[in-house]
Formats: structure tokens, sequence, C-alpha cells
């Protein structure tokens, strides 16, 4: 089976079916080399420090957060709305690509699925953290207790939140988990100890590769996407209701929740592109992650950006229209008030550099795409920033306007919370294939180099 030679290679390197598992299966089998070591370690020591800011502030209390009276969402809600949109793209690639049936998610799905179960886990411990005391976190939940009438608020937003997030979790892992089985069973007739053999047996819930495992695989593939489609949209578009549904000059407006949409797929993929990038030199899968995956996933980048950007410009177009004295103080506020750096830090990383992918030179150089991502995700956290913060420190009364700066334990649980981050992933890239090699297979003679060959020698 050939398919047009219009279409871009997926597969470089003339691989066969074995080449693929053993590129794929190499760094899960072999000792990591010191680049793993090196990025494991630096990563292990910010998640050890992760843990004392933690310990400190659930042992001493949240007065050791820099928040005041009038900016009390300073510094945890503006990581946990930015860790919540990092973890939106890798649902998207894996739900949506696979409903489109876009062969090129194949190479990146995998890790995407995985950034977005450690970013979910991430956004969690700031809520948890900032319950002040997290052992009664479980109040959160509409579970029968000893209280009699006291119940969880439906009318809250932050209760949405709670629905929301565990739901998209569980199916995101759920999904993940389903594309995994057929990979570790492949580990599992590899292993050589029998530790490993017991493990990844246990793992692969044993899958024997029959034509109904097949089946059930691609049905509960589907089933799982079409689940996961409307949870992008809707999970992003209830964390905005938390802005949305106040009466906040600068964020109650109906325009957040598609806006928080494009700005989480924004700087999802921005993540995707940064591990990704990272993994493929490391891991040595420059045959499989191509400068075709990164074009691909470089014009949806442009994409959301540009919607982003659009979004920027309805605000100040919707706070000048309402007539409403309020609301446009807070966005001259935003703009030329003492947040004035923030500001304009948002608007240079996250409308104008992906403009740059315009150029299709830059779109397929891997060292721009690395820093533009590194751009976005910088950019996009100015803006949690920005929304959360300068529509809280000058409030309707001037005698409560204050200034906020985070306290060491706040920049602490910040970096600490990328230790943790990281240090999932790279465990991750130890023992999972960071690659769905058994779906991969399946496009190898239509999408593979030596098909390409085949088809310009018979032509």
């Amino acid at each position: 089976m050939q398919e047009s030679k219009l279409r871009e290679t997926l597969v470089l390197g003339d691989k066969s079916y074995h080449d693929i598992t053993e590129d794929i299966c190499r760094p899960i089998e072999g000792k990591p080399n010191k680049y793993w070591w090196i990025a494991f370690a630096i990563s292990f020591c910010m998640f050890l420090w992760w843990a004392v800011c933690l310990s400190y502030t659930i042992g001493t209390g949240l007065g050791v957060w820099g928040l005041n009276r009038t900016v009390g969402w300073a510094w945890d809600i503006t990581n946990f709305v930015w860790w919540i949109g990092i973890g939106h793209a890798g649902t998207l690639i894996s739900a949506v690509l696979l409903l489109f049936r876009q062969k090129w998610r194949m190479a990146i799905n995998r890790s995407a699925e995985a950034m977005t179960i450690f970013a979910v886990l991430c956004a969690a411990t700031y809520i948890i953290a900032h319950m002040g005391r997290p052992w009664l976190a479980y109040w959160a939940l509409p579970l029968p207790n000893q209280f009699g009438s006291l119940w969880v608020n439906f009318n809250s937003a932050l209760v949405w939140d709670v629905f929301a997030i565990s739901t998209y979790f569980s199916v995101s892992l759920a999904f993940w988990y389903t594309g995994l089985i057929p990979d570790f069973a492949v580990i599992r007739d590899r292993a050589k100890t029998r530790g490993r053999k017991i493990a990844y047996t246990i793992l692969s819930f044993g899958w024997i590769g029959t034509a109904k495992n097949w089946q059930r695989f691609e049905e509960m593939a589907l089933v799982l996407a079409g689940i996961s489609t409307p949870l992008v949209l809707s999970v992003h578009t209830i964390v905005s209701f938390d802005f949305a549904t106040s009466l906040v000059p600068g964020w109650h407006t109906t325009i957040f929740p598609p806006y928080f949409v494009a700005g989480a797929i924004f700087s999802g993929f921005a993540m995707v592109q940064t591990l990704l990038l990272i993994t493929r030199k490391v891991l040595t899968l420059e045959n499989y992650i191509t400068v075709y995956h990164v074009d691909m996933m470089n014009r949806i980048i442009l994409i959301t950006g540009s919607i982003v950007g659009v979004a920027y410009i309805t605000e100040f177009f919707m706070a000048w229209y309402s007539g409403v004295k309020y609301e446009q103080y807070a966005f001259l506020n935003r703009m030329a008030g003492p947040y004035w750096w923030a500001y304009w830090s948002m608007m240079t990383c996250n409308v104008i550099t992906p403009q740059l992918f315009w150029f299709k030179k830059l779109r397929e150089s891997l060292v721009a795409t690395f820093i533009i991502s590194i751009f976005v995700n910088i950019g996009m956290w100015f803006e949690r920033f920005v929304i959360i913060v300068t529509s809280l420190h000058r409030d309707y009364l001037p005698s409560s306007w204050t200034m906020f700066s985070p306290t060491w334990v706040e920049v602490g649980l910040f970096v600490g919370s990328i230790g943790l981050f990281f240090t999932c992933f790279l465990l991750f890239a130890r023992f999972f294939p960071v690659i769905a090699l058994s779906e991969l297979k399946t496009i190898l003679k239509t999408s593979g180099s030596q098909s390409k060959k085949g088809t310009t020698d018979h032509e």
C-alpha cells in the first residue's frame, strides 16, 4: 500500500517494524544517559524544595504567603490556571486529532497525554495548598457526612472546578493508560529480568494482540476520545467562570470562556513543543518526531495565539464601549499602571512573538521553535498574573489599594511545582514508551520514508 508522495513523510530513516520497536524501547531497556541524569537531578532537587515549602505552608499557615487583604488570589490561583492551561493540549492532540484521523498525532500524542496528567497534578497541589487545611480537602466533594445539612455550594464556580477537573483528569488518565496497554505488552515480551516481566505483565492486562484485542482497543479509544473532546472545551470554560461570574472589573465578561480555552490550547501546545524538542534530542528520536510534526504544531500555536491577541483587543473595546468607568480604569491600569511591565511582557510574548511563525523558515527551525515556545509559556503565565493581580490590587476603595509581591515560599512552591512536573515526566520517559510504537507501526507502510521511495520509483 502506497500513499501520495505529496503527503509528508512521518517516519524517517527507512525504518522497519523491528527498528521502531528497538528505537522506542531502547531508553526503557538500557541505562539512561548523562543528560537524563542531569535533568532528573535538577528536577528532583526542585521537587524537594517544593515539598519543603509546602510543608512549611501547612505547618505555619497561609500567612507565610505574600497575600494581603485585597489581593488574596495573587500567586496560587495564577499558577493553578497556568498549569490547567498547559494540561489542555495533551487531550486535544490525542482526542480531537484521533477523531479527525490525523496520522501525525501518533508520534506526539503519548508525551502530550502524559503532560496533561502531570500538569493537572501540579494544578491540584495549588488548590489543596490554598485550602490551608488540606486534610479537609474532601469537604469539596458531595459526600455524605456527619454534619447534617452541610453540603458543597453548587452555586459556586469553584465547586464546578472540582467536578470539571476531576472528570477531565479521570478521562485523560484512562485515555492515556488505554493507549499504553499494547506497548506494555511489547516491553513485557522483551523483558529480560523477572521483576520487569511481572511489572509489565500486570500493566499490560493480558494483552496478546489478537484481532479481538485490537477491536476493543480501537472502540475504547474512540469512546474516550468522544468523551474527552467536549471536556477539552468545558474544563477551561469552567475555570474561566471563577472570574466571569464575579463582579470584579476586568473579570465579569462573557468573552472569558472562549478566550481562556484558546489561551489554554495556546500554552499547552507550546509546552508540548518544549518537551518534544528536548525528548527527541535526549532519546534520539529524530526519525519519529520530525520537522513536519514541529511545523504542524507551530501552525496551531500561530492560530491560537492570534485568537488570544484578538481577545486582548476585544477586552479593551468592550471596556470602552460599556461606558463603565470602573471597567475602563481596570484596563488602563493594566496597560499603564504599576504593573505595566507585566502587561507588556504578556503582549510581547503572546501576541507579537508567535507571529514569527508566519515565516516557514522559522516554523521549521527547531531552535526558533524552542525559544518561542518558552516565550509563549512565560507570556501565558504573565496573562494570568495580569488578569488576577491588576484587577484586585486596586479595587473600588482607594484606601485598600496595595501592591503585591510574592514571598520566598510562594516562589519556592512555583519553582518546585515545575520540578514536580519534570520529575514525573522524566520518570515517565524512563519507564514508559514516549511514542505509541504499536500505533506508529500502522502508518509505516503509507507514511514511512521507504513508501515514498517506492512511490517515486514506481512512477
